[in-house]
């Protein structure tokens, strides 16, 4: 096939489904919000009319920020639109211990990160002040539910970086209105029947259950858990994770709050249980919670128990009036995301557990990336699949490494959950030889071995830190770099200082956004 690529058709919605079509058809099809004549691609989404999105993955990355702005959505219609709040990190409570512990995993990288590495600097006073409250103002604004920005700020720019928490329903909801009446997708609502291949092995059409045929030049699987094209119709090996990562089921709710103006978290907040953890993400009408747990460890009744607990020390006191969803996932991904002409992205390429909430940025990654291999000719869609899948599977690998690392530092002795996850032999090989290395040395760039990484390398120090694993303080720190850094652990507690006083929590920035709008760009 030495024709350029022009005819995409994505299967399935959900946020995977209209992400991915409204990034190609921003990138393609559209300049400075007006549709090109003739359109670069021509992109059709295909739905299941019967098939609800699982609409449970409520956590983003900063990345989200320039991904929405590059499609051409408002922020604050975006805000206003999709129940969505402000996420400045992760706090993970009783993850190193049972007895009340907590760190945070803030958006922002350490203060002076391009001037010099900090983090040794810090290590004689890490009995005295974390490491997250050192380099970095985010906790202790997070702690006290303050805003990442002002009112008076533009969209999408900020003061401390940030990502969002969001209704998955009406996100892919403001998704798919922006990507058929801005971007020119065409939507099709229909049910897959058939699906014929070519000589060469390349999905040809995909016939519904009316009997519509529908070709184009590459298919893009979004069918989430189903992956009807890539797993079902190609029989792509999937690879379990099952062995590393336990968690394969998950309790999740809505929780409306107890006043109008009750306070909205400015973290996801994780809390470590028995045999799992539990999210609780703050949006504008309500909070996200779930239970994530491992089957083998827990049945779903203890599971519930357990989620009840947590609610009520968390002041629900009237839980049988919420609705339970149970979902069921198995964690692990294909071999590769791309095979012949066909392109999986989101659960539909894999799925681990929702820690860090890696599934929307990987999603984002793979649209990116795909886009930026397009207009392709046929003829070169083998090295492009190549390259995009060796990144995938890279990708992969530093997403198992980098949740298993939150689980094997962990000191609980309270369930074989915890224990198990110790286990040599459920420990991937390099990240057992990183946290022997990191016994002598800080985390560094120079430890991720290949590029365009998910997780930074500041990533690993926040986790590392947090969980209070032990570095051998360095002895040999320069005089002048002990003077800088001074420096800049004083700059960060008054910016952290400066900021409390002048940034509103997220409920009253949110309302102001209401009322008022974010000033454009």
């Amino acid at each position: 096939m030495d024709t350029v690529i022009k005819q995409i058709v994505i299967v399935g919605g959900g946020t995977a489904g209209w992400l991915t079509a409204a990034i190609l058809a921003a990138d393609h099809n559209a300049d400075q919000g007006r549709l090109l004549t003739p359109a670069t691609l021509q992109i059709t989404l295909i739905e299941s009319p019967d098939i609800a999105s699982i609409g449970v993955g409520e956590g983003t990355w900063p990345s989200m920020r320039n991904t929405l702005q590059r499609i051409g959505i408002s922020e604050t219609d975006f805000l206003n639109s999709c129940d969505a709040s402000f996420k400045q990190g992760s706090q993970f409570i009783n993850w190193c211990t049972n007895t009340t512990d907590s760190y945070f995993h803030p958006f922002s990288l350490p203060i002076g990160t391009a001037e010099m590495a900090i983090c040794p600097y810090w290590l004689p006073f890490r009995q005295q002040v974390a490491f997250a409250d050192a380099v970095s103002p985010q906790p202790r604004l997070c702690a006290a539910g303050l805003a990442p920005k002002q009112i008076s700020t533009a969209e999408y720019s900020f003061i401390n970086n940030y990502g969002y928490h969001l209704d998955a329903g009406k996100f892919s909801n403001l998704l798919q209105q922006h990507a058929t009446e801005k971007l020119g997708v065409h939507h099709v609502k229909a049910h897959i029947a058939q699906i014929t291949n070519n000589a060469n092995g390349d999905i040809a059409t995909l016939v519904t259950a009316d009997g519509t045929v529908i070709s184009a030049d590459l298919f893009i699987d979004c069918s989430g858990s189903a992956s009807l094209l890539l797993g079902k119709h190609y029989a792509v090996p999937f690879v379990p994770q099952q062995h590393r990562l336990f968690n394969d089921s998950a309790l999740a709710l809505q929780v409306p709050y107890d006043q109008p103006d009750a306070a909205i978290a400015s973290c996801t907040v994780s809390t470590a249980q028995p045999s799992g953890w539990v999210w609780d993400i703050g949006l504008q009408s309500r909070r996200g919670v779930g239970h994530v747990y491992s089957s083998a460890h827990c049945s779903d009744e203890q599971a519930e128990q357990q989620l009840q607990r947590y609610l009520h020390q968390s002041g629900v006191t009237n839980t049988a009036q919420l609705n339970w969803r149970k979902l069921s996932f198995k964690p692990g991904h294909y071999n590769k995301c791309w095979h012949h002409n066909c392109v999986a992205i989101g659960m539909a390429a894999g799925f681990i557990e929702p820690l860090e909430a890696s599934a929307l940025a990987l999603v984002e990654w793979s649209a990116n990336y795909l886009s930026a291999q397009l207009p392709l000719p046929g003829s070169l869609l083998t090295l492009a699949a190549e390259r995009m899948n060796q990144a995938f599977t890279r990708h992969w690998q530093q997403i198992i490494e980098f949740l298993k690392l939150h689980y094997v530092l962990s000191k609980r002795s309270d369930h074989a959950y915890w224990h198990d996850h110790r286990e040599s032999s459920s420990i991937p090989e390099p990240l057992q030889q990183l946290v022997q290395l990191w016994q002598h040395k800080v985390p560094s760039a120079q430890d991720i071995t290949h590029s365009d990484v998910l997780f930074p390398a500041a990533s690993y120090q926040y986790i590392v830190y947090g969980m209070h694993m032990n570095t051998q303080p360095y002895s040999h720190l320069k005089p002048s770099l002990v003077q800088q850094a001074d420096q800049l652990f004083a700059e960060n507690a008054k910016r952290r200082a400066h900021q409390a006083a002048a940034l509103p929590d997220n409920r009253q920035l949110l309302n102001k956004i209401r009322q008022y709008g974010l000033p454009p760009i």
